[in-house]
């Protein structure tokens, strides 16, 4: 076996040298990291739930739970939105990038390589022209011997899951505000119907007053105040018909189509949307389930792994430079003959400024990110509660709202009976039907927030996203 080249000999004891002298001088730089945990937060130790015991969410929610209000028209807008919805592609284009990016941050641990070749042609006063060719080569390594490179990589496939369970989020913030739109535009469509009616009552009311004015039944000024009345309600039929057309347009673009080219059937709130069960219980895991909140311990785990890279680039950096190449004065000789090198080196950063102060940067964006994540997580609680404040009082008010209208039916009812039979004013029937008519719209909108609350507190529970557990989910 034949003994190795002295120069590669050489560049070994070198490199040997090199780590030594890094170790050495890595012992006098603090890297410690304590081990990634959690960020505290305030505790939840109850919440106001009247319905049961805790349970997970997964237990009583499906992904596509909004089937459960059972309106088939109402899944076929979710399914358009889906596929056709710019913001829920910008967020999937977004993790694209993330995940180009992790391969980018692992290019740093790799070899480098250049190739050159060029070509000197020189006349010098006296002298013959001279001329040379040359082709030469170099590949650099930096050798990621304290991981800095591993604690970068492991920074972006946290961005890269927390720019998932961004879409996530948007997912869910996209299901909701379609269900909720569609619900106010079929609220608008039984207000526009029951404002007609409204507006038609009135007018056969003015047309009554108007014959009693003429009998001098009635002053002038009850004509004009009816009139009046008229007007307004006019008034109010018209900005009903345009918030139809707002909602709508937004709907067009929650479903990716421009706004105008789509109108919804117009539809009656109750027959379409039927209330759905509410989950019998709470999240015991709600921190692990709500992608939002998920999104922001990830860019907490982020900013930790940076705080390590920023660490670590303190410490002493060591270089493997290859060159080789061949020059000649003539082409055809330009092959005949080579030259080659190896260069490690050591790159000590005694006094660098930057690097020290990028430490600092990071530490505190560490600071931002841990104190986002606890807002993050307040907002949620806040938001579980609101919306159990909120289903609970307007169902509690869907009760009475129920008892008005039937008793105001029965008294509609009655009144009917006494003008057929000549005891009552046509007047007085009217004034009943409009205290029921508008007794019926109150019910009409509760119903509507009854389904609004429910869409809102399965989006607060995480909509049925299984739970994440961040570490195992970054190693993986």
């Amino acid at each position: 076996m034949s003994a190795l080249p002295d120069s590669f000999v050489a560049a070994a004891r070198a490199i040997t040298v090199a780590a030594v002298c890094a170790a050495t001088l890595s012992a006098c730089v603090d890297v410690h990291m304590a081990d990634y945990k959690r960020p505290d937060t305030p505790a939840k130790t109850a919440w106001s739930d009247k319905t049961g015991s805790l349970v997970s969410p997964a237990d009583t929610i499906v992904p596509d739970w909004w089937k459960s209000f059972q309106d088939p028209y109402l899944n076929t807008l979710i399914a358009k939105a889906i596929d056709g919805n710019f913001d829920i592609k910008v967020l999937a284009a977004r993790i694209d990038v993330a995940g180009a990016q992790i391969g980018e941050a692992k290019a740093g641990a790799l070899p480098t390589a250049d190739l050159g070749a060029g070509a000197n042609f020189q006349k010098v006063t006296g002298q013959p022209f001279s001329k040379q060719y040359n082709v030469a080569g170099q590949v650099n390594w930096d050798i990621d011997i304290w991981g800095k490179v591993e604690k970068g990589v492991q920074a972006q496939k946290a961005e890269f899951h927390a720019s998932e369970a961004d879409w996530r989020a948007g997912y869910l913030e996209l299901v909701s505000n379609v269900a909720t739109t569609y619900f106010q535009i079929l609220q608008f469509d039984d207000q526009i119907d029951a404002q007609q009616k409204m507006v038609d009552e009135n007018k056969t009311i003015l047309s009554i007053y108007d014959g009693m004015s003429r009998n001098g039944l009635v002053p002038k000024t009850q004509v004009m105040r009816q009139q009046a009345e008229v007007n307004r309600l006019t008034k109010d039929l018209l900005d009903l018909r345009r918030s139809r057309s707002i909602a709508n347009n937004a709907l067009c673009t929650l479903i990716g189509v421009p706004a105008g080219e789509f109108t919804v059937p117009v539809g009656h709130l109750q027959q379409r949307v039927q209330l759905p069960p509410v989950p019998g219980g709470l999240p015991s895991q709600l921190l692990s389930r709500r992608p939002d909140i998920v999104a922001s311990e990830l860019r907490v785990l982020e900013a930790y792994d940076l705080v390590g890279e920023a660490k670590l680039a303190q410490l002493p950096t060591i270089s493997l430079t290859g060159h080789g190449g061949t020059a000649s004065f003539a082409l055809s000789d330009l092959l005949k003959s080579f030259t080659f090198g190896l260069m490690p080196s050591l790159n000590i950063p005694l006094l660098d400024p930057s690097v020290r102060a990028h430490v600092k940067t990071t530490e505190a964006q560490n600071v931002v990110a841990e104190q986002q994540y606890r807002q993050t997580v307040m907002g949620a609680f806040e938001e579980v509660e609101n919306a159990l404040v909120n289903l609970d009082s307007h169902r509690q008010q869907r009760v009475e709202l129920q008892q008005e209208v039937e008793r105001l039916s029965v008294v509609n009812t009655q009144m009917q009976s006494q003008l057929r039979e000549g005891v009552v004013s046509q007047l007085d029937v009217f004034e009943t039907e409009r205290s029921l008519l508008q007794a019926q719209l109150d019910l009409l909108t509760n119903h509507q927030q009854i389904l609004s609350d429910t869409v809102l507190l399965y989006k607060a529970l995480g909509g049925g996203w299984p739970a994440v557990d961040v570490q195992t989910q970054v190693k993986q």
